[in-house]
């Protein structure tokens, strides 16, 4: 009874995938990264007991927009097609009466019989079709837990120093290579495979790159608060330091990198903005301008201050514009000695080369005897 029931399941599995099967993929999800390609059956079909891991010789599958797919055999990649449209594969093992010469295939198929038989009426192989999202993913989200190292250099302020800061946004990714990310990461799966099952490992990853990007981008002069203008450099920043676990490794990239909010820490910000400050008083007019509106200020409140009399209120206001405006006035005329021209130094006329005067001409007539 088992070699009878295995002749006829062997003849019957073989017949059943005699027919050519059309494989689609449906408009992948947003989410997803790797489908299993399927058959179309209607209710119409006949081809409805054909081993669904069975591709026939001459089978049809259909690659839309912004797929790629992939032709796996014995757990081997057989085959690629990222083109959009038909692709007949033709370079099947699974014979098929109905491709090529009729006299080859059909003695094609009664070695497959024989083949099957021996594995009991089941077919000793596995073939798989998937399809790969190559569009862009968008909306993955990131966000620093701790405060990352950015390095604030300010050249006209003197300012070279590390701050921490924090940053949120959103990135997006895009599979350049779908053979690498088959191989190294997904492999045959039998449902979707979708980003959430890999993006804990690729937020890990992509904030560990972030302060070697930081990095990059402040020794080109970006401020932490421009960063939000400056996303392509930072994207291409992260794809440097990502490229060999990324790139190399799963086949990915970032295509854009969007920093929705920068935040450094208070303390850090207020001594920036301090620094900065002393910077601009380091121009002489600038601290002079500062220095009298202090004093403005300064003699306002103690001419405004009850709990003394009006002679000490504007006696002590008398004396603090006294000596707080001679050095006012000192940095203004340096800071006029400085941006004025230096004089020229005059040159003295000419010496004269010919002889004595004219009127030495005229007097010496009248001396003579």
């Amino acid at each position: 009874m088992g070699l009878i029931k295995a002749i006829a399941g062997a003849a019957g599995g073989v017949m059943a995938d005699q027919w050519k099967e059309f494989f689609y993929c449906e408009a992948i999800p947003a989410d997803v990264l790797a489908v299993k390609g399927k058959k179309k059956v209607t209710g119409r079909s006949s081809n409805y007991k054909g081993d669904d891991n069975i591709i026939t010789n001459g089978s049809v599958i259909a690659v839309a927009d912004g797929q790629c797919m992939l032709i796996v055999e014995q757990g081997k990649v057989v085959d690629v097609c990222a083109e959009a449209g038909e692709y007949i594969y033709d370079m099947s093992t699974e014979p098929s009466v109905f491709s090529g010469d009729l006299g080859e295939s059909i003695g094609q198929v009664f070695q497959n019989i024989g083949k099957r038989f021996t594995f009991g009426g089941e077919a000793p192989k596995d073939q798989r079709i998937y399809y790969f999202n190559t569009k862009e993913i968008v909306g993955n989200k990131y966000g620093t837990p701790s405060p990352v190292p950015f390095r604030v250099v300010d050249q006209r302020a003197g300012i070279d120093l590390d701050i921490g800061i924090r940053c949120f946004g959103e990135y997006s990714i895009r599979l350049i290579n779908p053979l690498l990310f088959y191989t190294n990461v997904c492999g045959n799966v039998s449902k979707d495979y979708k980003t959430d099952q890999i993006a804990g490992q690729m937020k890990t990853e992509l904030l560990t790159a972030l302060q070697p990007a930081f990095a990059k981008i402040s020794e080109m002069g970006i401020r932490y608060s421009a960063l939000p203008g400056h996303t392509q450099e930072l994207a291409e920043a992260l794809n440097e330091q990502l490229s060999s676990r990324w790139g190399d490794l799963r086949g990915m990239e970032i295509v854009s990198f969007g920093v929705s909010s920068v935040k450094a820490n208070e303390e850090d910000e207020q001594m920036i903005k301090e620094l900065q400050r002393n910077a601009a008083f380091m121009d002489p007019t600038r601290a002079a301008a500062h220095l009298v509106g202090a004093q403005a200020s300064a003699m306002q409140s103690a001419a405004a201050n009850p709990n003394a009399g009006p002679a000490m209120a504007f006696m002590g206001m008398g004396m603090a514009g006294q000596m707080g405006g001679m050095n006012a006035q000192n940095l203004i005329r340096w800071a006029h000695s400085r941006l004025s021209p230096p004089r020229p130094v005059p040159t003295p006329p000419p010496a004269a080369l010919a002889g004595p005067a004219p009127a030495d001409k005229a007097a010496s007539p009248a001396a003579s005897p």
